[in-house]
C-alpha cells in the first residue's frame, strides 16, 4: 500500500507531496481526477511561478537526477499526449495540456524515479519507489502561472493511458480503482488507490462515451421540492451527464439548471440582499444559522443520491458575508454546450470511490477525519488509515494534512482528455 501526503488549503486546492529523481527531491502537485498527465515545473522554465503562499516551490532539474531519461517521439507513450503537433523520430517528445479554465502548460516528457510512502500496517508507513513518465513544464499560462496559490505541478488521475494510475496499472502494479474522502469541517482527508473495505458505498455506472468520470443525473431536489428540468438539461453530446472532478473547487451548472436551483433555494430567503463579488460569486450578508438553508440532493442511476448541505455549498468571505458555491456555466463543449461539473464543494465529507475496472462511481457520507479501512492486496490484511497519521510539516496555518493511500498487488517490484 502506497501513501502520499496531501494537503488542502482553504480554497480547496488538494495537493500531494511526492519525491522525484535520484537523489530524491520533494514536489507538491495538485491531485486532479479531471486530467491525465503528471507534470512539474522545470528548471529554466520560461514562465513558471517563482514563489507561493502555500509551499516552497521546487523546479525539477533532469540534469541533477542520475535516473532521468528523456522520452523520444518514437516512444509509444508520446502518442498518448502529443496529438497537436508533429513529432520527428529522434526528437524529444513535447506535450501541451489545455485546462477548462483557460490555463495551459507545455514542455517535454521525461522518465524518472518516483518515491512514495508505503503502508506497512495500522497507521504505519515505510517507503518504496519506481519509474513513471511525466511532463517537465517549461511554460505555464493562466492561473498556473500565478504565484498566490501555486504548487509545483498537477498529478492527473484520469482514465487515459497517460494518467498516473493508468501507468501503474499497465505495469501490473495497482488496480485501476481509487477513492478520496475530503474533510471540509476539520480539514484534510484521505486519498486511496486500491480497495476500500469500510465504509461501503452504493455505486452508479460511469458513462462509457465520456473521457471524464461522468455519471447520469436524473433529478435535483431542493429540500423536499424536485426541480422541474427539461429531459435534455444535462445533454452535452458525448459528455452527457455530470462530471465528478476533484480538480474543480465549485459546482458548475448549465443556465437551465442553475436558475431554477437558485430560485428554489432563495424562495425561503427573500430577505437576502444579493451582491456579486469578484464578478463570479453571488453573496449576501448573513448572521443566522446555515441550517435554515435547504439541502440540495442530486439523484443518479441505481437509486444513488448525493446530498450537498448548506455548510458545503456556502462559503464565508467575511465574518458576516457568505457566498454560494453554485456557478452558472463553466467548461464548454466544442458545440458550445455547458458541462455540469461536481467539484470538491459537493464531494466533501463523503467517501467517493472511482472503480475504473468495473466502470462505476459511488459515495457515502463519512466523517473523513475518522479514517477508513482498506485491504492490502498482497496479504489480504485490513488496515485502518487515518487522515493525519503521516509526518508532514508546514508553516502555513491554512494548510491541512490529507493522506493518500495506494495498494500493491503481490508482484509489485518497482514503480495519464
Amino acid at each position: 500500500m502506497l501513501i502520499l501526503v496531501l494537503c488542502v488549503c482553504n480554497f480547496s486546492l488538494y495537493f500531494a507531496k511526492i519525491g522525484l529523481g535520484t537523489p530524491s527531491r520533494d514536489f507538491h502537485v495538485q491531485v486532479d481526477t479531471g486530467s491525465d498527465i503528471l507534470w512539474v515545473n522545470c528548471a529554466g522554465c520560461i514562465r513558471c511561478p517563482r514563489k507561493s503562499d502555500l509551499v516552497e516551490l521546487t523546479p525539477y532539474d533532469a540534469d541533477a537526477s542520475s535516473t532521468a531519461k528523456s522520452v523520444s517521439c518514437s516512444d509509444n507513450f508520446c502518442s498518448y499526449v502529443n496529438q497537436r503537433s508533429e513529432c520527428h523520430s529522434g526528437s524529444t517528445c513535447q506535450y501541451v495540456i489545455l485546462y477548462g479554465d483557460g490555463s495551459s502548460t507545455n514542455g517535454y516528457l521525461v522518465r524518472d524515479v518516483v518515491h512514495l510512502d508505503l503502508v506497512t500496517g495500522n497507521r504505519q508507513t515505510g517507503s518504496t519507489n519506481g519509474t513513471i513518465i511525466f511532463g517537465c513544464g517549461s511554460k505555464q499560462s493562466g492561473q498556473l502561472g500565478e504565484s498566490q496559490a501555486a504548487v509545483d505541478g498537477i498529478m492527473g488521475f484520469g482514465q487515459s493511458n497517460s494518467s498516473f494510475i493508468s501507468q501503474l496499472a499497465s505495469q501490473g502494479k495497482v488496480k485501476r480503482s481509487f477513492a478520496h474522502c475530503l474533510d471540509n469541517n476539520n480539514g484534510g482527508g484521505i486519498f486511496v488507490i486500491g480497495e476500500v473495505v469500510s465504509p461501503k458505498v452504493k455505486t452508479t455506472p460511469m458513462l462509457s462515451k465520456s473521457a471524464h468520470y461522468s455519471v447520469n443525473l436524473n433529478a435535483i431536489e431542493v429540500g423536499n421540492s424536485v426541480l422541474k428540468l427539461s429531459s435534455d438539461a444535462f445533454d452535452s453530446g458525448d459528455d452527457k451527464g455530470v462530471i465528478i472532478d476533484s480538480g474543480t473547487t465549485l459546482v458548475y451548472l448549465p443556465d437551465a439548471v442553475y436558475n431554477p436551483l437558485m430560485n428554489q433555494i432563495l424562495a425561503s430567503h427573500q430577505e437576502l440582499n444579493l451582491h456579486t463579488v469578484q464578478d463570479s460569486f453571488t453573496c449576501f450578508h448573513y448572521i443566522d444559522k446555515l441550517d435554515r438553508f435547504p439541502t440540495v440532493t442530486f439523484q443518479f442511476d441505481k437509486s444513488v443520491s448525493l446530498a450537498v448541505y448548506p455548510r458545503e455549498y456556502l462559503f464565508q468571505v467575511r465574518e458576516d458575508t457568505w457566498c454560494f458555491g453554485w456557478q452558472n456555466g463553466g467548461l464548454q463543449t466544442k458545440g458550445g454546450a455547458s458541462l455540469t461539473i461536481l467539484g470538491d464543494m459537493a464531494l466533501s465529507n463523503k467517501l467517493v470511490v472511482y472503480d475504473i475496472e468495473n466502470q462505476v462511481i459511488g459515495w457515502t457520507n463519512h466523517n473523513c477525519s475518522g479514517g477508513i479501512q482498506v485491504k492490502d492486496e498482497e496479504t489480504g490484511a485490513i488496515y485502518t488509515v487515518g487522515a493525519h497519521n503521516l509526518s508532514w510539516s508546514s508553516s502555513l496555518a491554512i494548510t491541512k494534512l490529507l493522506t493518500l493511500v495506494s495498494f500493491l498487488i503481490p508482484f509489485f517490484c518497482n514503480i495519464a482528455l
